[in-house]
């Protein structure tokens, strides 16, 4: 009997630690289909203009 109490109380002891690291874990998993949910939040970038000016450049390199 003391062999089982003292296996229940080390199990016991360990039982919060291990939810913890459980929590910590999942709690990632958990959030992305709560961010995914919101269309919202979506940001996106301005169109870049396109002026030429690579190539113009590249051109003259290649000449000089």
């Amino acid at each position: 009997m003391n062999r089982i109490a003292a296996a229940l109380a080390k199990t016991l002891r360990l039982l919060p630690r291990a939810a913890l690291i459980l929590v910590l874990l999942a709690a990632p998993v958990l959030a992305v289909p709560m961010m995914r949910a919101d269309a919202g939040s979506t940001i996106e970038a301005p169109a870049l203009r396109k002026s030429g000016v690579g190539f113009v450049l590249l051109v003259s390199l290649q000449r000089g």
